[in-house]
């Protein structure tokens, strides 16, 4: 079944060895002209490589039948099986995607998506879970162990982070190149291995080391989810939606990680907060096991493998098995795709920096509510956990806000209203609402955290602090998605990268920072901070569409996409004179002699 609904492209084996237009004149500028024509050299052949892949990946075309020679049997037996070869070894038919092709994950049923999207929710809880376990643990693990510096008790919080900041650099190219499933399986059980190692820790170094490498295999599922939902939500409708969901998971798995320590703790012992972790992780492992592989270009090269062994004299190949990258390409092109990303694109540099502050706030709560509710208010650190419940709320708010506009937004494209067509307006309100909200619960925190105010005050703040981060976090990550299609999973990952870095740096000096500044005087300025990046959305929405329209990197995106579409309907004219011509009908359009040559 899997043959009928193939499609392939044929394409002279030549223009697999084709190098970009101006490859020579780029190569020489790289000689004289130092880093910058380099980089704009590698965004040049890393968009041709991946929208060549992506177009073929994309193109409904028809079976191709070049052995006139052959029976009519023949022929109809080959077209049932596999798409025909000609005679001439210089000829590749290459697999692609059909229309409603049953194999293409756009295509998959929508229990199908909505259970792959649920296995990717419970592999988020425990990446973002992970990295705030600790935080009502230090204390008892700095007692057993004798730490007294207040500097290394944020350490088990920051050492994951940084294992955040080093893995999505790693873990979203080589999904790009090799597939979703096996490199989150293979992560996700690695990670698995380090959390048992946090749990028999024998030394505060031996802990420090064990949540670096916990973090580093943690991070695989912040980085290649996004790239999951954008391979089987085709809509922008949909996939929003579906990331509105997978933000809201990477908010409360911190959120739980205090309750848990806090409780264990002071109960059963500091070690059974990770015990507690890794029970979690090895049933959410049942469900990742039987998570199908989602990334198209790898599904067809399975489907190209399978047709070959059917016929293994058949020239059929499928477009990812065109590009081999060898170690050195891998590691100039791919592995640098995120780097790239932020150094040359202003918009993935801005939402790198507005993450960054909000995701460093974030996790600076977890220095600053001991201070305000156990300090101040004295609760039990497992009471005071649950206090970040209320940045739950807020965060579970957000959905239906969310939800809201993207209906008006969807009934106003279906009135053609002019303003949906500017790809900012599609998601960038939200962040327009958000950031304002966020500042306000900065300073609500701030200066209502006294003795003489109800402990409900500053814990109230926490609603519009959570519904704040979650409606700017939906609406920047959506864009960017949305912006660099199928590059989502690199400009995600260069956006985790950075603000992973943020928020391990600045948690260092929180508690330095509070007790100096007093929580209101902190509280203002990182609300001032915030207030200057609200800013960022404002600025996308004056200027985004003219920002995309001169950047090089989606020139070069854009050209290699028209071009390769130019290539297709060529394609496909040509399939259609060929069949004509097989079938002995008069040609419907004169061959033109580009048409008549037997190349693309």
């Amino acid at each position: 079944m899997a043959d009928k609904s193939t499609s392939t492209i044929t394409v002279h084996q030549n223009e697999q060895n084709e190098q970009p237009p101006h490859g020579s004149e780029a190569g020489h500028a790289h000689e004289h002209h130092g880093l910058r024509q380099t980089i704009n050299h590698i965004d040049e052949k890393d968009a041709k490589d991946r929208y060549r892949e992506e177009a073929a990946d994309n193109t409904v075309g028809a079976h191709v039948h070049l052995d006139g020679d052959k029976s009519p049997e023949q022929q109809q037996h080959q077209h049932q099986r596999t798409p025909s070869l000609s005679n001439s070894e210089s000829e590749t038919l290459i697999v692609a995607w059909e229309e409603n092709d049953p194999e293409n994950p756009y295509n998959w049923s929508k229990t199908r998506k909505i259970c792959i999207l649920i296995t990717t929710m419970t592999s988020i809880i425990n990446s973002t879970m992970g990295s705030a376990l600790p935080s009502n643990a230090v204390p008892y693990m700095a007692k057993e162990w004798g730490v007294t510096s207040q500097t290394q008790m944020v350490l088990p919080v920051s050492m994951y982070l940084v294992g955040y900041i080093l893995g999505p650099l790693v873990w979203a190219p080589l999904s790009e190149q090799y597939g979703r499933r096996t490199l989150v399986l293979v992560t996700f059980v690695i990670f698995m291995i380090w959390t048992m190692a946090c749990a028999l820790a024998p030394n505060w170094p031996a802990m420090l080391v064990f949540r670096l490498l916990t973090g580093v295999f943690a991070s695989a599922p912040i980085a290649v989810v996004t790239g999951i939902l954008a391979d089987i939500f085709g809509s922008a409708r949909t996939r929003g939606r579906a990331m509105s969901m997978f933000m809201a998971t990477t908010v409360f798995g911190p959120l739980f990680a205090p309750i848990i320590s806090g409780y264990c703790s002071t109960t059963i012992g500091w070690r059974w907060t990770f015990w507690i972790g890794l029970i979690y992780a090895g049933a959410s492992l049942i469900p990742l096991l039987l998570m199908p592989e989602t990334y198209g270009p790898i599904l067809l090269k399975r489907r190209a493998v399978r047709m070959r062994k059917e016929d293994p004299k058949a020239n059929i190949v499928a477009p990812h098995e065109l590009e081999k990258k060898n170690f050195r390409e891998l590691a100039t092109i791919v592995l640098t795709r995120p780097l790239r990303m932020i150094i040359s694109e202003l918009i993935v540099s801005c939402v790198c920096i507005y993450l960054a502050l909000l995701y460093a706030i974030f996790y600076m709560t977890f220095q600053a509510f001991p201070l305000v509710f156990e300090d101040i208010y004295h609760f039990s650190p497992g009471v005071e956990g649950l206090i970040f419940l209320s940045i739950g709320a807020g965060t579970v708010l957000s959905i239906p806000i969310f939800y809201a506009y993207d209906n008006y937004l969807l009934n106003a494209i279906d009135r053609g209203e002019a303003w949906t067509k500017k790809e900012e307006y599609r998601r960038l309100p939200l962040a327009c609402l958000g950031g304002p909200v966020f500042v306000i619960s900065l300073f609500w925190l701030g200066w209502t955290a006294k003795a003489e105010v109800s402990f409900v005050a500053p814990m109230l703040a926490g609603i519009p602090f959570g519904l704040g981060f979650m409606l700017i976090f939906i609406a920047l990550l959506n864009y960017l998605t949305d912006a660099y299609e199928i590059f989502a999973a690199s400009a995600n990952a260069a956006a985790s990268c950075c603000r992973s870095l943020l928020a391990t740096v600045l948690p260092l000096a929180a508690t330095p920072m509070f007790n100096r500044l007093t929580i209101p005087g902190a509280c203002s300025l990182l609300g001032g901070l915030s207030l200057l990046m609200c800013a960022i959305p404002f600025l996308f929405i004056w200027k985004g569409e003219k920002i995309r329209a001169g950047s090089k990197f989606c020139i070069a995106l854009r050209e290699r996409k028209i071009e390769m579409q130019r290539k297709v309907e060529e394609q496909r004219r040509r399939n259609l004179l060929r069949q004509q011509r097989l079938q002995g009908e008069p040609l419907q359009q004169p061959l033109s002699p580009a048409l008549q040559k037997e190349t693309v």
